[in-house]
């Protein structure tokens, strides 16, 4: 694989997060720290939650707000 298609395999996504929301992220990431040894980075705690959504067969459909989307991970997780 050339140097062109691994930088075709991944996109930078940016994001803004409010302190809360970065809290979060951070203690996810200490407590598999000290739990597992292994630091969750922000990029694999997100990445899990984008895997979580598309295994989970999410897609945009009828979907209008962060409000709605989190409205439906959570009907998935009732499911399961």
């Amino acid at each position: 694989m050339n140097k062109l298609d691994k930088q075709i395999m991944v996109h930078r996504v940016i994001t803004m997060l409010g302190r809360q929301e970065i809290d979060f992220l951070d203690k996810l990431g200490k407590d598999a720290l000290f739990s597992t040894g292994h630091k969750l980075s922000y990029n694999e705690i997100l990445r899990g939650l984008i895997d979580f959504a598309m295994e989970a067969g999410i897609s945009g459909d009828k979907i209008d707000s962060a409000k709605t989307l989190k409205a439906r991970l959570i009907e998935e997780i009732h499911k399961s």
